[in-house]
C-alpha cells in the first residue's frame, strides 16, 4: 500500500444546500489504498452527509475545510468528475428508474467513464456484464429487469454491488449498506464486496453503519466513531466491539459537555 493517502479530509465542514443547517463540523479523515474504514454513529451524527459530500451530491454544500483524493482538489469536481475518477458510492436508499433495464443502464454508466471518444464495444460489455454477474452469483435475467423497479431490499443492495464490479471504482463509499437486510441478504452482499476485494487489494472502502453486524462479513482496518459532525474516536474493529456493548452514549455525552464549555 501506499504511504501517500488516497483520500484525504481536513477540518471538512458541510450543511443542507441553501439551508443554515450545519451538520459537518470539522471532520479529518485519511483513508490508505487498500484499506477499509468504517464510521459509526447515532443519527444524525452527520455519518450519510459525509458520504454525499465525498460523492457530490447536490443536496449538500461543503463550507470549510478540504478534500484530497488521489492528490486532487475533490471539492472542485462535479458530481459525475468524481465518478470518473473512480469514486463511487452505493446509496442506503437506491432509486428507481422504470422503463430502463439493468443492462442499458450499466451500459451507459460504463461508456460515460470511458476516455472521451472512444466507444464502448457491445460485446466486451456484454462479456463483462455476464462475467461479474457470474462473480457475484446473479441470475443472468436480473439484468432485464428495470433498474430497481420492484426490487427489494436485498435486490437494490445487490444491483449497487454489480454496479461497483462494472465501474471498478478506487474508493468505495457505501452508505449504510446494511439498511433493511435480512441475515441472508447481508451475507450476499457482503460476500461480493469480498469478492472484489480479493480481486483489486487495492480498492479503498468507506463503510458507513449503525451495526457491528456488518463487519462481522466486511473485516475493517479502522473504525471510526463520529458524533455530532465530528469524528470523536478512531482505531482498530476493536472499536466497534465497544460501540455494540456500550452504545453511543459516552460519545454523546462527552460532546454534548464540550459544547457546553465551547458555549459558556
Amino acid at each position: 500500500m501506499s504511504d501517500a493517502p488516497i483520500l484525504r479530509i481536513e477540518g471538512l465542514e458541510a450543511r443542507v444546500a441553501e439551508e443554515d443547517l450545519g451538520i459537518l463540523n470539522g471532520v479529518d479523515l485519511q483513508i490508505g489504498k487498500g484499506e477499509i474504514h468504517a464510521i459509526m454513529g447515532p443519527n444524525g451524527s452527520g455519518k450519510s452527509t459525509l458520504a454525499k459530500v465525498i460523492a457530490g451530491h447536490p443536496g449538500y454544500e461543503a463550507t470549510g475545510g478540504n478534500v484530497t483524493f488521489i492528490g486532487e482538489d475533490l471539492l472542485e469536481l462535479e458530481a459525475d468528475e468524481r465518478s470518473r475518477a473512480g469514486v463511487f458510492l452505493a446509496f442506503q436508499y437506491p432509486v428507481e428508474i422504470p422503463g430502463v433495464s439493468i443492462a442499458n443502464f450499466l451500459r451507459t454508466a460504463v461508456q460515460a467513464h470511458l476516455p472521451e471518444g472512444e466507444d464502448l464495444d457491445i460485446f466486451d460489455f456484454s462479456d463483462m456484464l455476464t462475467d461479474r454477474m457470474s462473480m457475484l452469483e446473479m441470475d443472468p435475467t436480473f439484468a432485464e429487469r428495470h433498474v430497481n423497479d420492484g426490487f427489494s431490499g436485498g435486490e437494490k443492495k445487490r444491483h449497487e454491488i454489480l454496479q461497483m464490479a462494472m465501474l471498478k471504482p478506487k474508493l468505495a463509499v457505501m452508505d449504510e449498506t446494511d439498511s433493511g437486510l435480512d441475515i441472508d441478504a447481508l451475507k450476499i452482499v457482503a460476500n461480493g464486496v469480498n469478492r472484489l476485494l480479493e480481486e483489486d487489494p487495492e480498492m479503498s472502502v468507506l463503510l458507513i453503519t449503525h451495526y457491528q453486524r456488518l463487519l462481522d462479513y466486511i473485516k475493517p482496518d479502522h473504525v471510526h466513531v463520529m458524533v455530532d459532525g465530528r469524528i470523536v474516536q478512531s482505531g482498530g474493529p476493536e472499536v466497534a466491539l465497544e460501540l455494540e456493548a456500550e452504545g453511543y452514549r459516552t460519545y454523546e455525552e462527552a460532546s454534548a459537555a464540550s459544547h457546553g464549555a465551547a458555549g459558556a
